[in-house]
């Protein structure tokens, strides 16, 4: 046997830099938060976006001429896409340096009302950043993947010697405040990270699956920026994790006992186990159980996220808002992969594959 099916799919959105700015208890009359990107790829082009999240779940997406982008990759944040439009920015900056954040965005919105926020962090204390995997994916309704948001270097704007506005429509908005201090320091609920992962897991699927060549006996197998690692059992390959790599850091699909092959499955003998997905340690991982199930029909699998998500925190400060602010862990204990797979006669495997909400943290 020198083939390996694979059913596992890990995709990077690459991205510069990440900010969410929150005035949820200040709204506008359509947005209560505001979420600048920063590209420069080969997929997406350079440039800056901005999400307007809006009062009623759904969202706005307004970037710059220079950017091109996939509609359906913002239509599973929140409730929906509701728009995307290309927009001169009068004001496009983000920056981050060792006194914190320097942010300036201006731009007309659908309304064509003027649009502007602002941060300047001029604190000279050490920033003291850590990792963490943000809770994006509790407000989506209609996953088509779970979705990995990966921040490195994140923290939280100092309210101490910062310039922070938001105007829409020449008002003024409060931007929301942290609830506790923060290594001594009060914070604003406004975060960013100059190095995010956005990773997308196991997208809607519906095609032939694809196989992985094998050497007899290798361990890895390499397929573009893909990395299999395999375990042997009686000269017989078995799927040990799958690695995803990136500019940033590699994402990591590995299971527990090691993924069966798919071709040797015997009809009424399930195979069930642990996965974890991780990227650097800083940022934690989730966990979960998968079950295989073959039958006279073909096969299902199912992953559940059931353990979600396993936090590193290197901070009291963090201990204690990971177990007061539930969604934080809980998260990706809503989310369910279920995949029903048939083999035709030419041993060619067809998968139909989808994701389930089972309920939302709030």
């Amino acid at each position: 046997m020198n083939r390996l099916l694979n059913p596992f799919m890990i995709q990077i959105d690459p991205m510069e830099k990440l900010l969410l700015v929150n005035f949820e208890k200040d709204p506008d009359e359509f947005y209560m938060g505001f979420e600048p990107q920063v590209f420069d790829d080969e997929k997406n082009g350079k440039g800056h976006l901005i999400i307007g999240w809006r009062v009623d779940g759904r969202v706005d997406v307004y970037h710059q001429p220079s950017l091109t982008l996939d509609h359906a990759k913002y239509d599973i944040a929140g409730k929906g896409l509701a728009n995307m439009v290309s927009v001169e920015m009068k004001a496009a900056e983000f920056e981050v340096d060792a006194f914190g954040v320097h942010a300036h965005y201006q731009f007309k919105d659908l309304r064509n009302r003027s649009v502007e926020f602002k941060i300047n962090e001029y604190n000279q204390k050490k920033r003291k950043p850590f990792g963490l995997l943000a809770p994006m994916g509790n407000a989506a309704v209609h996953p088509s993947s779970m979705p990995l948001v990966l921040m490195h270097d994140f923290y939280f704007v100092r309210r101490t010697k910062t310039v922070f506005f938001i105007k829409i429509d020449k008002k003024n908005h409060q931007p929301d405040t942290f609830p506790i201090p923060m290594d001594w320091t009060r914070m604003y609920f406004a975060r960013y990270s100059p190095e995010p992962v956005i990773a997308t897991l196991n997208p809607a699927f519906d095609d032939v699956l694809p196989a992985i060549k094998l050497g007899n006996g290798k361990e890895q197998a390499f397929e573009g920026d893909l990395i299999y690692e395999i375990e042997w059992e009686n000269r017989l390959p078995k799927l040990k994790s799958l690695i995803k790599n990136n500019k940033t850091h590699p994402i990591k699909l590995s299971f527990h006992p090691a993924f069966p092959n798919l071709d040797l499955l015997e009809v009424g003998s399930p195979v069930k186990g642990t996965f974890e997905i991780s990227g650097h340690p800083s940022t934690g991982f989730v966990a979960g159980d998968y079950l295989v199930s073959p039958n006279k029909k073909g096969t299902t699998i199912v992953l559940a996220p059931s353990k979600g998500w396993k936090p590193r925190p290197t901070k009291l400060s963090l201990w204690i808002l990971y177990s007061v602010v539930r969604i934080f862990k809980l998260w990706p204990t809503t989310y369910r992969w279920e995949a029903s797979l048939e083999r035709s006669k030419d041993e060619v495997w067809h998968m139909k594959s989808c994701w389930k909400r089972t309920g939302k943290i709030l």
